[in-house]
């Protein structure tokens, strides 16, 4: 029985893969998919990435239609690099509990009260944040986005533990939100410390979104993408993985001969979950939800984008 189950499910992903490349065709769509999506997601993507890779290529995308697999501000922030482009997403309801920590009336107050300091926002963060912001950026250019401000001073939303994390690589004064990645800090320094007592030969590979006391336990800390590029390379066979479960996918392709265990069976983030093969097609045939950003909102985020594409 579960055989026949299994079989009839890769008989519909079949179906669903061949309806998808031909909307894709018809529609001139482009799919991007972030890292964090499920296996069959990724698997059909024209282009899997981070946020700074992804909004790189909706930035420079010729097709018509760009269906982005991640979360909602991630669509947000393709919009606002091409606003002439049509952006869908499979499921409206892929929010982002850290983007929703950070709201206009606070970060404005915070300006006010440190009327010197630049505001920094990393891109996990709404469209009206982003029109709030002096610079976005992302884990994996972080660092270099905060040394290219031309201010001493800096406000950081909206992850304290990303924000931690690079604070400890700059002597520039940062003011930094209390806000956090759901997923991330789930894990704890006793998760490592067990998973280091089961897998002895393991190096452990760290996110920065990740509470300070765990990256500090890090043999490699780094951004999604950095952490692939990291295993890949690596000559060490084994692996103990502290970001989203989604990574996998790309860590199995690029490493097929090693092993990744990753540091608690908490490290999935339902949001970007709720994404599927299913939903995908369907979004491609309705054209819906489709994703608005105010001209007004959109114009003030996308000069904090576009200083954020800049930076080398």
């Amino acid at each position: 029985m579960e055989a026949l189950a299994l079989e009839r499910k890769a008989e519909m992903n079949r179906e669903l893969r061949e309806r998808l490349m031909e909307l894709k065709k018809e529609r001139n769509a482009i799919i991007l998919a972030h890292y964090y999506q499920r296996d069959e997601v990724q698997e059909v993507a024209d282009f899997r990435g981070d946020s700074f890779l992804l909004a790189q290529k909706a930035a420079e995308t010729d097709a018509d239609v760009i269906v982005f697999c991640g979360v909602h501000f991630m669509g947000e922030s393709a919009k606002i690099l091409a606003p002439n482009k049509t952006v869908i997403i499979p499921d409206e309801r892929a929010g982002c509990p850290m983007a929703d920590m950070v709201n206009v009336e606070g970060l404005r107050k915070l300006k006010a009260q440190h009327p010197n300091a630049k505001v920094v926002t990393y891109i996990n963060s709404s469209a009206e944040i982003k029109a709030e912001t002096d610079i976005c950026c992302t884990s994996a250019n972080a660092v270099k986005v905060i040394q290219s401000v031309d201010s001493d001073e800096i406000i950081w939303v909206p992850d304290k533990n990303l924000g931690h994390y690079v604070q400890q690589h700059t002597d520039k004064k940062m003011i930094i939100w209390e806000g956090y990645c759901n997923t991330h800090d789930m894990l704890t320094v006793k998760d490592v410390v067990e998973m280091r007592a089961k897998y002895p030969n393991a190096g452990f590979v760290v996110h920065p979104e990740c509470r300070p006391e765990v990256v500090e336990m890090g043999d490699f800390v780094g951004s999604t993408t950095a952490i692939l590029e990291y295993c890949k390379k690596s000559t060490t066979k084994e692996f103990i993985v502290g970001t989203e479960d989604g990574t996998g996918y790309q860590l199995r392709l690029d490493s097929p001969d090693k092993q990744f265990h990753f540091a608690t069976k908490f490290l999935v983030c339902p949001n970007m979950k709720v994404n599927n093969l299913k939903k995908l097609v369907k979004c491609l045939e309705t054209m819906k939800p489709q994703i608005y950003v105010p001209p007004a909102v959109a114009d003030k985020a996308r000069e904090s984008l576009e200083r954020m594409l800049l930076v080398k």
